[in-house]
């Protein structure tokens, strides 16, 4: 993980809105929100693991499924997983019968960032900057 410096940190913003303006440039919220916080990720690259932009936030009032609610930005970092190839030495078939788990254990969750990607990520917060700021 590496933390980018952002003039976003700290910005309230209606979920909606937000939603509406950084899908279309690629944005998604990431799987693993809760009612009280969330990430916006960007997929930089996933040609060995994946590389991702994330940007977190919190709800300040209201909860995240709920209409109307206000997020606060945190600091964006950068995320590398990096998955093994091939068969997963330990996978289970879980606790629940005719259930397997497909997916690989990661190699390294919180692997180091490539170098060539930290400048993509910058630019990917300028970017943000840019479009969400008050001019």
């Amino acid at each position: 993980m590496k933390e980018l410096s952002s003039k976003l940190e700290g910005q309230h913003y209606k979920l909606y809105k937000l939603e509406q303006v950084l899908k279309p440039l690629g944005y998604s919220i990431g799987g693993n929100w809760d009612y009280d916080h969330g990430y916006f990720d960007y997929k930089i690259d996933d040609s060995v693991g994946y590389q991702f932009l994330r940007v977190p936030f919190i709800a300040v009032d209201g909860q995240l499924d709920s209409r109307g609610t206000t997020v606060e930005f945190g600091k964006p970092f950068l995320l590398s997983h990096k998955y093994q190839r091939g068969l997963d030495d330990h996978a289970s078939a879980g606790d629940i019968s005719g259930v397997v788990n497909q997916f690989s254990e990661p190699v390294d969750a919180d692997a180091s960032f490539p170098e060539e990607y930290i400048t993509t990520g910058k630019e990917l917060v300028k970017e943000l900057e840019d479009v969400l700021l008050p001019r």
